[in-house]
């Protein structure tokens, strides 16, 4: 039999559920507005008259965006950015979080100081700035060219991610890694099938994280990667937006066009978040998942 809810609970979870309404709403509009600014008319995104649903329907700002070979390119240098710098991230941070959980490590307590100091004091943009065009000159004195390798390479390191995953690491009972070695386990081997299978839903998270962050990286990849060729797609969207930001383009541009300029950059933006879209419900289900999937009886 149900109890009956109390008034004070019911104007709570009335108030609540408000509330989490509009949050979702607030989440789902800018998303529904930039679909609905991408598939209507000239006039209605000119003049701004589109609110929620689209006006005038086309779908030549999206044909227009499939038939740039530009863009596919860009998407292509974005894919390769995020998988690679995701998987090169990922090694740095779960051997780098490893071997700072372990209290037997010496000058752990200095190493964990250095690595909370990048968090609270940042050397700046300028040193930074010289770093890669330092790393950039040893990768081309090496024959490495490409400079999407300069970005995978050179910014795959977060220390706040490191935490969480050294926190992660830590909270895995001492008692299963000791009879692991007592069967002969190797650190690689104890890592592998002990540490990284009771820490799935944080490595997701992590690489979630570290995927987002590599998909939308915009400034060190204008500034490090010079050959167009090469430009992810977050650099060829600034690109376009300065291009249809042009007065001389827009007031010629209707009797070419049935769509406003405006209508390809929010087309530009739907096909970009397609991706993170497929993969993140994969994910989510990691997220309400505990960080240890085992336990121990003492």
């Amino acid at each position: 039999m149900k109890r009956r809810l109390e008034v004070s609970e019911l104007i709570f979870k009335v108030i609540s559920y408000l509330l989490l309404t509009m949050f979702a709403i607030g989440c789902l509009y800018p998303f529904i507005y930039t679909i609905s600014s991408a598939i209507s008319g000239y006039e209605e995104v000119r003049d701004s008259t589109i609110i929620l649903l689209p006006k005038n329907i086309q779908f030549d700002a999206f044909r227009d965006v499939f038939n740039d070979n530009v863009f596919w390119n860009s998407y292509t240098n974005t894919l390769f950015l995020t998988f690679y710098g995701t998987i090169w991230e990922m090694l740095l941070s779960v051997f780098g979080a490893y071997a700072l959980s372990k209290k037997r490590l010496m000058f752990r307590k200095g190493f964990n100081f250095f690595l909370v100091f990048t968090m609270w004091f940042s050397a700046g943009m300028v040193p930074q700035y010289l770093n890669y065009l330092a790393t950039k000159r040893a990768f081309q004195g090496i024959g490495i060219m490409d400079d999407k390798w300069l970005v995978v390479i050179a910014m795959g390191m977060q220390a706040m991610n490191i935490i969480l995953l050294r926190n992660s690491f830590e909270s895995v009972p001492s008692e299963i890694e000791e009879a692991a070695i007592v069967d002969g386990a190797t650190e690689m081997q104890v890592l592998r099938r002990v540490y990284l299978p009771m820490s799935k839903s944080i490595l997701a998270t992590v690489a979630l994280f570290f995927g987002i962050s590599r998909w939308n990286g915009y400034f060190w990849a204008r500034q490090m990667i010079s050959n167009t060729n090469e430009q992810p797609l977050q650099v060829y969207l600034r690109l376009r937006l300065e291009e249809y930001s042009d007065p001389e383009l827009t007031t010629n541009w209707q009797m070419s066009h049935s769509y406003a300029p405006d209508s390809v950059i929010y087309a530009l933006i739907v096909c970009s978040i397609i991706p993170i879209l497929v993969i993140y419900p994969f994910i989510q289900k990691y997220f309400a998942k505990g960080v240890n999937m085992g336990g121990v009886k003492e």
